[in-house]
C-alpha cells in the first residue's frame, strides 16, 4: 500500500523552493548500529568537512535557505535548527553523531553527507496519510519528558507534519515524536529527504538514490520505491 504524502497549499505559498524525495520501504530489517553503520557515520562527518570546506553549517546556501523559512513560520533558526544543521554541528564537533539503530544511522548518513533533512518514519505506526501542514494550534504532539510520556501543541502556524492521530514531527523537521519512529523492530518505513532552493533537484535524487543503495544492502530483499520529487 502507497503511503499519501500532502503538502498543503500555505505551506507552499510559505516556501515555495521547497521539494521532497520520498522512500517508501517494506520488508526492512533494523537492528542495533553495527561497525559497518558507525564506519558509514564516520565517512559521512569526512564528506560533510570537505563540503563545508572550513564554513559553519548555517552558512551553507542550503541551510540558510532553511533558516529563512524557520523565521517565516515564526520559529527562531539559532534555537531550533533544521534536523540536517544540527547533525551536521554534531558531526563535526567533539562528541561526534549518535549511533540510534542501523536504520536511524543509515538515514543520518545521507544526511549528514548531503547537508540534506532526512527523516524516517514506521509506515505501520502511521495513521492515515502523511501531510505537510501549518498548525492551529491545537494538534496533539506526544513526546517524552522527564522519563514520562506527554502531550504538547505546535505553535500556531508552526509547519509540522502530521497524520490523522496528530503531529509527528514538529517544526518542520526539527523534532520527531516517538509514535512513528523507527525502532528496531520497524518492517517498514518511509523516508524523507527535504531540500530548499538553491539546492538542486538533481541533487536531492541523489542523495534518495545513495539511500536506497544503502537501504538494500542492509535489507536484501526489502521493496524499495522511490517516488519522483515532489512539491
Amino acid at each position: 500500500m502507497t503511503l499519501s504524502l500532502t503538502v498543503s497549499d500555505e505551506v507552499r505559498a510559505l516556501a515555495p523552493g521547497f521539494t521532497h524525495v520520498a522512500i517508501e520501504a517494506h520488508g526492512l530489517v533494523n537492528g542495533p548500529s553495527t561497525e559497518e553503520s558507525s564506519a558509514l557515520l564516520d565517512d559521512a562527518a569526512r564528506r560533510l568537512a570537505v563540503r563545508l570546506d572550513g564554513r559553519a553549517p548555517h552558512e551553507d546556501p542550503h541551510m540558510a535557505a532553511w533558516r529563512a523559512a524557520y523565521t517565516a513560520f515564526g520559529s527562531k533558526p539559532s534555537r531550533t535548527r533544521n534536523s540536517a544543521e544540527a547533525l551536521a554541528k554534531r558531526a563535526l564537533s567533539d562528541a561526534g553523531l549518535p549511533r540510534i539503530n542501523l536504520l536511524v544511522d543509515l538515514y543520518n548518513v545521507i544526511s549528514v553527507a548531503h547537508l540534506i533533512p532526512v527523516g524516517g518514519e514506521d509506515t505501520d505506526r502511521i495513521q492515515g496519510g502523511m501531510r505537510l501542514v501549518r498548525a492551529v494550534g491545537d494538534e496533539d504532539f506526544v513526546t517524552v519528558a522527564g522519563g514520562e510520556e506527554a502531550v504538547e501543541h505546535p505553535d500556531s502556524g508552526e509547519v509540522v507534519w502530521r497524520d490523522d492521530a496528530g503531529v509527528t514531527c514538529r517544526r518542520w523537521n526539527w523534532r520527531q515524536g516517538p509514535r512513528t519512529r523507527l525502532t528496531e523492530e520497524t518492517t517498514s518505513g518511509v523516508f524523507l529527504l527535504e531540500s530548499m532552493a538553491p539546492m538542486p533537484v538533481a541533487e536531492v535524487e541523489t542523495a534518495a538514490a545513495e539511500l536506497a543503495e544503502l537501504l538494500a544492502k542492509f535489507s536484501p530483499g526489502a521493496r524499495i520505491t522511490v517516488r519522483p520529487p515532489a512539491k
